[in-house]
């Protein structure tokens, strides 16, 4: 979760506009790290949490990340949510909460994390807030930077 974190922090010290952060874990290794590239590509579908399962699951030969943990320094939004169910992943920890953050970074703000836990089935863990406070300066509604 720090290294995530510390990216974060690190690319808005660099001045980046866009600034989401996620690595994928499994058997307590990091398989891959990634931040949003939707800007660089102008791909709308390059945040952060999808970069870093398409990189996962290259490195692993594999679309399932069954057993994996998808870890995010915001809350993911609702494409990723999507993408990590697509991809199995069992568990997924994240800085800022969506209750937090400006409401421009959710498509669908009345959807919360509850909604697609229960959505599911209860198919994945999630656990929000955790180093919450280093990155909440880059995410919270009332900074407009």
């Amino acid at each position: 979760m720090r290294a995530v974190t510390d990216h974060a922090c690190d690319l808005k010290r660099q001045g980046n506009s866009i600034i989401f952060t996620a690595a994928i874990v499994m058997d307590d290794q990091v398989v891959a790290t990634a931040r949003n590239e939707a800007a660089d590509t102008n791909d709308v579908s390059r945040h952060a949490e999808v970069v870093a399962i398409a990189r996962a699951t290259e490195a692993l030969g594999t679309r399932d990340l069954s057993g994996a943990t998808l870890i995010a320094s915001c809350q993911p939004c609702e494409m990723c949510l999507s993408t990590m169910r697509w991809a199995r992943i069992d568990r997924v920890i994240f800085a800022a909460q969506q209750a937090n953050t400006k409401p421009e970074y959710f498509r669908f703000p009345k959807l919360t994390i509850t909604d697609f836990h229960a959505a599911c089935d209860g198919a994945f863990e999630w656990h929000g807030g955790l180093d919450e406070d280093r990155v909440a300066h880059i995410y919270a509604a009332e900074d407009d930077t």
